[in-house]
């Protein structure tokens, strides 16, 4: 395998019309007597043998190099030809005529006929991603003409800023829309099927998060040590006692708040929920332990004032940002690899269920998390009401407990 350094120092005899320095899986950099230096990678379709482009050095680096190689490798391992991907990318068919069935008329189409049924932030998310990274490139294409190298080629535009993730949903959202296409005549295939293969793997992200009792207790002597200001030691103190979303909790308002009734009232309008449940669902009821109730009352000195809980510094109107949890975690040695604000969900959780044997339906429920039985029907998420205020505030005290170095154990009776 080549080095940086043989890279550097590689030449090419003046009699020669060029010299090759083989890497590794077929990769090459040749040489021209002139100078110039290019990657190359050599592979087979067939019997054929052909060779792909990988870029001039030291425009391209070694390990970029290896990188375009790895990718290719994946093109043609998936069936595709790498140098007519390449072709496709630069030369793509023209447009359809005007008032054809583009691609672009066929997802505004199926986007409208869906939209409704979400939330106005995933709508415009959904539509902003067609503008953003779909309708650039094949939004003019007849959808029923276009390919799947074609298709695949626009994905990997996404894939080359790093943007795995979003390369994936693209894909998912792809399919829905052949699928629509399919439905109403105007396509007779999914070019998506088989694409996935051929893309860099995305696995959903875990929110890290602390399960061990020691490993808990020693956070939460850090969060009480915490130096910050009062609203954010306060979110921090709060985030694993009452472990609601991040945005439900720093969005709270005191309007919400019943503390003499120790009763938390989410509107729909801010929970996670599709445009439904958010403009007709119930609210969520967080019972509020008695350190939670203290806590708040302190807090309320500071921001009483306000309509929020947590107001922002720059814009009380506006709440405290995400990032300023995260930052205070991170300043305290907890990074998003330990422990996460969203992680808190987690730990709770488990250890509910785990140490505190808490009846899993009972910690669903908290977590507004819409649990289904076995005729598929959602129960609702503000029963239990009685269960989750005993379980809220066994779960304060136990926390308390780890603060304090106890070694707790499991509670040996199971709430019901």
């Amino acid at each position: 395998m080549l080095t940086d350094l043989q890279c550097k120092s590689a030449t090419c005899p003046p009699d020669k019309k060029h010299a090759r320095f083989y890497d590794s899986g077929g990769m090459y950099l040749q040489v021209s007597p002139a100078g110039s230096k290019r990657w190359f990678w050599k592979y087979r379709i067939g019997d054929k043998e052909k060779q792909l482009a990988l870029g001039s050095y030291p425009a391209v680096g070694l390990m970029a190099a290896r990188k375009a190689r790895d990718a290719a490798k994946v093109l043609k391992d998936s069936g595709q030809d790498p140098v007519s991907v390449r072709q496709a990318e630069r030369n793509p068919p023209p447009p359809v005529p005007d008032g054809g069935d583009s691609f672009r008329l066929v997802a505004l189409e199926w986007y409208r006929i869906k939209s409704g049924q979400w939330s106005d932030v995933h709508a415009e998310r959904m539509h902003r991603q067609f503008e953003r990274d779909l309708f650039p490139w094949i939004g003019d294409r007849g959808i029923a003409s276009i390919t799947r190298v074609e298709l695949l080629a626009c994905l990997r535009k996404i894939e080359e800023r790093g943007a795995i993730e979003t390369a994936d949903r693209a894909l998912m959202l792809c399919g829905q829309v052949w699928r629509y296409a399919m439905a109403t005549g105007r396509t007779d295939k999914d070019v998506t099927i088989g694409i996935k293969d051929a893309l860099t793997p995305y696995r959903g992200k875990h929110f890290a998060a602390i399960t061990e009792p020691a490993d808990l207790g020693t956070l939460l002597r850090a969060i009480q040590a915490y130096r910050g200001g009062p609203i954010v030691r306060a979110a921090l103190q709060l985030a694993p006692m009452l472990f609601q979303r991040p945005g439900e909790l720093r969005g709270a308002a005191w309007g919400e708040m019943d503390l003499d009734g120790a009763l938390w009232t989410i509107p729909a309008m801010r929970m996670k929920r599709n445009k439904e449940g958010k403009e007709h669902g119930e609210a969520h009821l967080v019972p509020l332990p008695r350190q939670a109730v203290e806590i708040l009352r302190e807090l309320h000195r500071y921001t009483g004032h306000h309509a929020l809980v947590f107001p922002g510094e720059r814009g009380r109107g506006r709440p405290i940002s995400e990032n300023s949890v995260r930052t205070a975690l991170i300043s305290m040695g907890y990074t998003p690899d330990k422990q996460t604000w969203h992680g808190f969900r987690a730990t709770a959780r488990t250890m509910l269920a785990e140490r505190l044997e808490f009846d899993p339906l009972v910690i669903e429920a908290q977590l507004a998390h819409g649990v289904r039985d076995a005729n598929g029907r959602a129960y609702n998420r503000t029963t239990y009401l009685a269960q989750r205020t005993a379980m809220m505030q066994a779960w304060a005290d136990y926390l308390d407990k780890l603060k304090a170095g106890a070694d707790v154990v499991k509670m040996v009776r199971r709430a019901r």
